[in-house]
């Protein structure tokens, strides 16, 4: 971006005497990962443009312990939740929007347990919204042939399937449909921490075998809504070859794409 929106912490916010309507929880992987960044930047275009007043932890953000707990460490979970609950109830928010459905499923559904009480949004149900109620215009361009990989925690966990679709149709793109879609859909081979692990031996890896499904459909642009799934599918896609064809895309930077 040739002009990078400037996004404040909470806590400058709160120094102005202000409060944002809305907190956009970065999460590690676009803290770190340069293609998840790009997803990150394209969400803060899209709250920007739709005039929402947000805001990020910065520095006071930490994982939400969601690997921890996957991996069997509870104790490591527990401590990681509490203490970013703290922060959280400390500045009073009551909305949340992330762009990672693992922190997504975790801060919803996880954090209640331990006394965080959030409205929790997933970066698809938000835009989903925001064109619904014509917040956002998007431009009309020529249709793209694309297919939609179903993360694991956004559809299955959360039963979040029509929202991601609903934005391809406001996009006019082609959708076409893997074989295994929707409740049926499959993971893309980072979940329950496999991300850091190395396939068993002898194995087909998941996420070579989960490409070949997006290739078979002849899309163009393979589009997710998880940072993982994109960087899963996005390796897939090197591994055949296919990089310099077939494009892997969040459904937010297609969205960012086209505002007008």
């Amino acid at each position: 971006m040739d002009n990078p929106i400037q996004i404040p912490t909470v806590a400058e916010l709160q120094a102005k005497g202000e409060k944002p309507e809305l907190l956009y929880w970065v999460g590690c992987a676009a803290s770190f990962d340069q293609r998840a960044q790009r997803t990150a930047r394209a969400v803060a275009q899209i709250l920007t443009k739709a005039g929402i007043l947000f805001a990020i932890l910065g520095a006071e953000e930490s994982c939400t312990g969601d690997p921890a707990r996957r991996a069997g460490h509870e104790w490591l979970f527990q401590m990681m939740a509490l203490k970013n609950i703290q922060t959280l109830n400390q500045y009073g928010i009551q909305q949340i929007v992330t762009s990672c459905p693992h922190c997504f499923h975790t801060l919803k559904n996880e954090y209640p347990e331990l006394g965080g009480h959030y409205e929790v949004w997933h970066h698809t149900q938000l835009i989903e919204k925001l064109i619904r109620e014509k917040r956002i215009q998007l431009r009309e361009e020529k249709e793209e042939r694309v297919t939609y990989h179903d993360s694991c925690y956004l559809g299955r966990a959360n039963g979040i399937f029509d929202a991601p679709r609903d934005i391809l149709k406001a996009l006019h793109t082609q959708m076409h449909e893997m074989l295994h879609h929707r409740t049926r859909g499959m993971c893309c081979g980072a979940g329950g921490a496999q991300m850091w692990k190395e396939e068993e031996p002898g194995k087909t890896r998941v996420n070579i075998a989960r490409t070949q499904e997006a290739l078979d459909t002849k899309a163009q642009t393979i589009v997710a809504a998880c940072p993982f799934c994109h960087i899963m599918l996005y390796d897939g896609v090197k591994h055949f070859g296919k990089e310099e064809e077939i494009r892997v895309k969040d459904i937010a930077e297609l969205v960012a794409e086209r505002l007008m």
